[in-house]
């Protein structure tokens, strides 16, 4: 069975360009430069941390918050341990 982490992500439409922004306490900030407007931001996201972690978009859904800010994600095929590295050489 595959491994699989839920991540808390804050996502901050229409910024300048598409980054990561650390954490602000218990969530990954994730700045997008689409709109929140017909899930481009929530798409946007999911394509951005698919190239950050080296995964296929189909490894990453969004399980809660689909309409929020504040979403859940889900990732399929990576160990914690793996996400933090991953994460941290995007530069977190």
């Amino acid at each position: 069975m595959k491994p699989l982490i839920r991540l808390k992500v804050r996502i901050i439409p229409n910024a300048k360009k598409t980054e990561l922004g650390g954490y602000r306490e218990d969530e990954l900030v994730l700045r997008v430069s689409a709109p929140a407007l017909e899930g481009k931001a929530n798409k946007a996201a999911i394509e951005f941390m698919s190239r950050c972690l080296g995964i296929p978009r189909s490894a990453i859904g969004i399980v809660s918050g689909e309409t929020s800010r504040h979403k859940i994600f889900q990732i399929v095929g990576l160990e914690s341990g793996e996400l933090e590295k991953k994460l941290t050489a995007t530069g977190r």
